[in-house]
């Protein structure tokens, strides 16, 4: 499961719900696909969280020097509060 990559994963995931949506398959069944999904969500979360932490943006100080700093949750809502009309 470790070398699945992200995107296989996801598309993986949405077979899973779609399977399991549909409600045709055996209680075994249901059970198996919901297991390889729980375990593929997991490895989806923890790609997201080692990605997250890895991001850094370029930000400029009141000094105009750049400096590197992790990105946060406060630079989306700075950048979508910009973006409004």
């Amino acid at each position: 499961m470790a070398g699945v990559k992200f995107e296989q994963a996801m598309a993986r995931l949405e077979v899973i719900v779609g399977e399991l949506e549909k409600g045709d398959l055996p209680l075994d069944e249901s059970l198996k696909i919901f297991e390889e999904g729980i375990r593929l969500s997991k490895n989806c979360l923890k790609v997201l969280e080692e990605a997250e932490k890895k991001v850094e943006v370029l930000v400029q100080d009141k000094n105009g020097k750049k400096q590197l700093r992790a990105f946060t949750s406060e630079d989306i809502d700075q950048r979508d509060s910009s973006m409004e009309p």
